[in-house]
């Protein structure tokens, strides 16, 4: 018998899924703002389900596998890349999270991102960080689970393209033969609902110094010209001329996205849709039209009905961590070997100065 949670930290919520003995018991969600404002809420949350064998813990970029006890000043730099002298540290969500969790002593994990994974090959990393954080790895691991279920198949006869969209930032991601062999991260794909995604090296030069608040803008809600907007305001009224621009710009890139990604899987079962944005149907139905060109669209079925697909695959992965029934699935895709840092990759001499720093 086995308890465990995983935890999303998403852009609009923390989301938490609990399976005991493999079945859901806890599927919620709580307002981002809420906790970064008290951290406490998690606390609060994680006792009432005591008790736990195991919590997969916000991760941010990844570590390799790791235990809150070995968490250090060097560590919480490489899972969330916020330079030391910078004053977003300050107010940086993850680490009041990951103090309050470690204070309480909760058995928590902190888990890879793509970049990571053994199973990725090394010259797809070079000069690369973000191929995918490590919530949305959790995403993928829900993706190898759901496919292996929906069609009764091997996980080592799974094969996908998953296209995760969140509210702040896209992923693609590419499994074959149940495990993880590349992917396209949030800062490195088309724009995002709220993110420019890749950016041109000559405004990276003209912005100087970009701040982290940099990255979450120029997206969707940025070429529409509403900040506040809502993805589901903005699927509403997608045959407004004025949203036409961000429409076309989100739908492209992420067909550009996947298209890219059947170098690296070229023939998957199907392109799997996950996240937020997924969800609200006008999206849903474009991309499932465009993308059928490149194979079989489908929605993550899941498990549960309001916490997000992160927060199950990190669920799925504390199971696995603590021998539960999802022990073979964490085995099968390599999770405990993951190694190095994302900075491992970098042929920057800037870069390989910071790393030798910290």
């Amino acid at each position: 018998m086995t308890r465990v949670i995983g935890i999303d930290p998403g852009t609009k919520s923390f989301d938490f899924c609990g399976l005991d003995d493999g079945k859901i018991f806890m599927d919620t969600a709580i307002p981002s703002e809420d906790i970064l404002k008290e951290p406490e809420l998690v606390v609060k949350l994680l006792k009432s389900a005591m008790p736990l064998d195991a919590v997969v813990g916000p991760s941010g970029y990844g570590l390799p596998l790791t235990h809150i006890s070995e968490i250090d000043e060097k560590r919480l730099f490489l899972m969330t890349l916020i330079r030391h002298n910078s004053k977003e540290k300050e107010n940086l969500g993850l680490r009041k999270v990951l103090n309050v969790l470690k204070r309480e002593n909760f058995n928590t994990y902190f888990i890879p991102g793509v970049i990571h994974m053994p199973t990725v090959p090394s010259y797809r990393k070079v000069n690369k960080i973000d191929m995918g954080t490590a919530d949305k790895l959790c995403c993928a691991v829900l993706g190898v689970f759901d496919q292996s279920r929906h069609y009764s198949i091997e996980y080592d006869e799974v094969s996908f393209i998953l296209v995760e969209m969140g509210y702040g930032f896209n992923a693609i991601i590419g499994v074959k033969e149940g495990q993880i062999v590349d992917g396209i991260g949030g800062t490195l794909d088309g724009i995002g609902f709220l993110s420019l995604g890749v950016m041109d090296g000559e405004i990276a030069y003209l912005l100087n110094k970009i701040d982290k608040s940099t990255l979450r803008q120029g997206g969707v809600a940025y070429i529409a010209g509403d900040e506040r907007i809502t993805p589901e305001e903005f699927g509403e009224r997608v045959h407004s001329e004025d949203y036409d621009l961000a429409w076309e710009a989100f739908m492209e890139g992420i067909e550009k996205g996947v298209a890219q990604m059947r170098i690296s899987v070229k023939e998957p079962r199907e392109i799997l849709l996950s996240g937020r944005l997924c969800k609200v149907k006008t999206i849903h139905d474009e991309l499932s039209k465009r993308l059928s060109a490149l194979g079989k669209v489908r929605r993550i079925d899941g498990f549960a009905k309001v916490a997000k697909e992160a927060a199950q695959g990190a669920a799925l992965i504390a199971d696995g961590l603590v021998d539960g029934q999802n022990k073979k699935l964490v085995d099968f895709m390599k999770i405990k070997e993951a190694k190095g840092t994302v900075l491992d990759h970098i042929y920057l001499k800037a870069i390989r100065e910071l790393k030798a720093q910290v």
